[in-house]
């Protein structure tokens, strides 16, 4: 079974990453968040409260199929400020093993040279922090092994594209018809 972390800090964007969790979950992914910043219990961008399944600190990162941000204000800051989460992201890529990101998020990956030579998208305004990336605008694209998506519009989508990689087309078409998405 494949194995999604979802990470979120203080000022994450709340839908953009449980729309995409619920979607991966729906397809029996094992998906699991990962509060970064020392509390399992974080406070999103929204002011609305969620509690992690893990912090950072007690998770094994190495392994995961997905590594995947949320976007939102200072939620991705303090995202790209962890060291710990910042050296998996850098180890997920060498491997070859899927990222994936949203919003302001893809700056993150773009901040440590993820994204060089490769197709990206993000929230409008972060476009100068994809470094090296070739900004497309599309609400999802995936490129070799990371998917950036760019904002909670396409959430649901980033989630589909996400269960498209990991469980086939099928079960994405699947997913998207049981909830009623006809975008």
């Amino acid at each position: 079974m494949a194995l999604v972390y979802a990470f979120l800090a203080n000022g994450s964007e709340e839908v953009e990453c449980l729309a995409c969790v619920d979607v991966l979950r729906r397809a029996d992914i094992d998906t699991r968040l990962v509060a970064v910043g020392g509390d399992k219990t974080i406070t999103g961008s929204h002011g609305i409260r969620i509690i992690c399944d893990s912090t950072i600190e007690e998770t094994e990162l190495e392994g995961a199929d997905v590594l995947f941000l949320p976007g939102g204000m200072p939620g991705t800051l303090n995202l790209g400020a962890d060291q710990k989460l910042s050296s998996a992201l850098i180890t997920q890529n060498q491997a070859g093993r899927h990222i994936a990101a949203i919003c302001a998020a893809p700056s993150v990956l773009g901040g440590l040279g993820l994204l060089k030579g490769r197709k990206a998208t993000c929230y409008p305004g972060f476009e100068d922090r994809l470094e090296g990336a070739c900004h497309t605008g599309d609400g999802v694209i995936t490129d070799g092994n990371i998917t950036t998506s760019r904002g909670l519009g396409y959430a649901l989508d980033l989630g589909l594209e996400l269960v498209r990689i990991l469980c086939g087309e099928q079960k994405s078409m699947e997913i998207k018809a049981s909830i009623q998405y006809d975008k």
